[in-house]
This record gives structure tokens, C-alpha cells and sequence, in this order.
């Protein structure tokens, strides 16, 4: 057996000692990449704007002496299966649309549609059940919750499409990876108010940040083709639009939690966050495509610390 065969069915920016390759069966191995589970970072920057919104209204919940500990985190469970579901099926229908883009730049042409590995029927099948995973989800949540989530499908929809129109498209992208913004509060309110409208601007902002350093990446080869992107626009100015924009998440996310009462470790969190931020401007090297990889994740982390300090000022509400 020739040493280079056990790649031939991995994706090339995929970590290969995941779990999809350690656990799951070879014939598997296409739908996963397909839903990206060997690249977890996706589900989890969807998933850190619901957090932040549940936990924002938790802090005001019990600042009322009305927040049911209980469901706060059930719904932290369900916004975790619905993120990985719904990242999954968003990915597998963002393939579909771009089968013949992403066959002409060479990050992508590995994914499992380009490739061969997957039928477009087949990808479209796992589509639905992931949808309906999704779905299920979903419908465990309020009815005012249920309506605004149906609602997020028309900007799902419209993303994949966006890069042959705008130069923005991350701030499509923004539009529907931030709905949770809105989803955690409205989950355990039953309504919308400006906290949680303030905590999606801010995740909106913060995802054309971290989705501009991502798509430096692929400025090349994208240039090739015609796809546009920030990355493209903002071009060496690059790190001056970062500056605003996670500046203006900080200030926004900031304003979110004093709206909403939280104490002083949500603060705190922020202010951990913003150092991050700034560390990521420092370093970035739009020219090195490994860093642009490894800063985009350290996003991830960005996330849990914000998170976290929303969850420390609960008990000082």
C-alpha cells in the first residue's frame, strides 16, 4: 500500500488525528467533511453568540429572582446540538452552491463534492437529516423563538451567493452566524429586547473580523476566479478594519451587558477578550495562510472567555 494512499480521502486543511478519522468508518468520512465535524471550529463560532445571549439573559433573569437554572442550561444543550446540526447542513448546502468554485482553488478542491468522494444526491439527502436534526431542536424552544429561527433561513439561504455580488460577503456571513445572538434571549424571555439586538450587531461585527483573517487564506487563488471578499477589499489595510471592527464588538457586547445589568465579571471577560483582539492585530501576516488558519481559530477562545464571564456574573445579579 502506497504511503500517501491514506490521505487520498482526507480534506488538505483538515487536522488528520481528528476523530472523524480515528472513529468513524471510511465511508463516512465524506459526509463528515461535508458538515466540516473534522474542523469543529465552525459550530463553535455559531455557537458562541447564543451563549452569550442566553447567558445575558440568564444575568437578567436572576437579577428578577425568575431564572430557572435548569432550563438556562438545557438550553445551552440544545443551542450545542443546533449548532453543530445547522453548521453542518449549512456547509453541505454552501458546497453544493459552490461544487464548481471551490474545484478551482486548490484549499478546497479536496472536499468531498469536488472531489468525487460524495454524489450531489447524496449530499443533498444528508442535507435534510441534518436539517431536521435542526429542526427537532427547534421546535423545543418557545413558539416566539420558533418563528425567529425559521426566520434565519432566508439569510442562510442568501450567504453562499453573496461572494459573486458584494464584496462583503462576510457580512452576510455575519447576518446568519450571529442569529443566536437574538435565539438565546428570545429562548428564555419569549421576546427580543436591545440587549440581545446589541449582542448580535457586536457577533456580526466580530464575525467579518475573524472571517477576514480566514478568507486571506484564499485572497490568491479567489482573485483567480472572481470570488470577492473582504479580505480582497480591505487588502493591506487589513489590520485598520480589524481594529474597528473588534473594536466596535467590544463596545457593542459592552453596552449589551450594561443594558442587561451584568456585573463586573462579564467585564472582566470582555476586557480578556479585547486583549486577545488586540494580540490578533499585532501578529496577523495576511501573507502566511497558516497563521490567518491558526488566528481565525484562536477565535474560538475569544468566545469561551466572554462566555464565561457572563456565566461568573450570574450569581452577581
Amino acid at each position: 500500500m502506497s504511503t500517501t494512499e491514506p490521505n487520498i480521502d482526507r480534506v488538505i486543511d483538515a487536522p488528520s488525528d481528528n476523530f472523524v478519522y480515528r472513529i468513524l468508518p471510511r465511508w463516512l468520512w465524506p459526509h463528515a467533511q461535508l458538515a466540516r465535524w473534522d474542523r469543529p471550529i465552525g459550530w463553535q463560532l455559531l455557537m458562541w453568540p447564543c451563549f452569550w445571549s442566553s447567558a445575558l439573559a440568564a444575568n437578567a433573569l436572576a437579577a428578577e429572582g425568575r431564572l430557572n437554572l435548569a432550563l438556562f442550561a438545557f438550553h445551552l444543550f440544545l443551542f450545542f446540538v443546533g449548532s453543530v446540526a445547522m453548521r453542518g447542513a449549512g456547509c453541505t448546502y454552501n458546497d453544493l452552491v459552490d461544487h464548481d468554485i471551490d474545484n478551482l482553488v486548490a484549499r478546497t478542491r479536496s472536499r468531498p463534492l469536488p472531489s468525487g468522494r460524495i454524489s450531489r444526491r447524496n449530499a443533498k439527502i444528508f442535507m435534510v437529516v441534518q436539517s431536521l436534526v435542526g429542526l427537532a431542536v427547534l421546535l423545543c424552544f418557545n413558539s416566539f423563538s420558533i418563528l425567529l429561527g425559521i426566520l434565519s433561513l432566508a439569510v442562510v439561504a442568501i450567504y453562499p451567493f453573496a461572494k459573486r455580488f458584494t464584496d462583503w460577503p462576510q457580512f452576510f456571513l455575519g447576518l446568519a452566524f450571529s442569529w443566536g445572538g437574538l435565539m438565546g434571549w428570545a429562548g428564555l424571555h419569549g421576546n427580543l429586547s436591545l440587549a440581545a439586538i446589541l449582542v448580535y450587531v457586536g457577533a456580526v461585527a466580530w464575525t467579518i473580523g475573524y472571517d477576514t483573517i480566514y478568507a486571506h487564506q484564499d485572497r490568491e487563488d479567489d482573485a483567480l476566479v472572481g470570488v470577492r471578499s473582504t479580505a480582497r477589499l480591505f487588502d493591506r489595510d487589513t489590520k485598520i478594519w480589524l481594529t474597528g471592527l473588534y473594536g466596535l464588538t467590544l463596545v457593542l457586547l459592552l453596552s449589551a451587558c450594561l443594558v442587561a445589568g451584568a456585573a463586573f465579571p462579564a467585564i472582566i471577560g470582555l476586557l480578556v477578550a479585547g486583549g486577545l483582539f488586540a494580540w490578533q492585530i499585532k501578529v496577523l501576516d495576511i501573507d502566511d495562510g497558516a497563521q490567518c488558519l491558526a488566528l481565525f481559530k484562536s477565535n474560538n477562545r475569544v468566545g469561551a472567555i466572554i462566555f464565561l464571564g457572563l456565566v461568573a456574573a450570574i450569581p452577581f445579579a
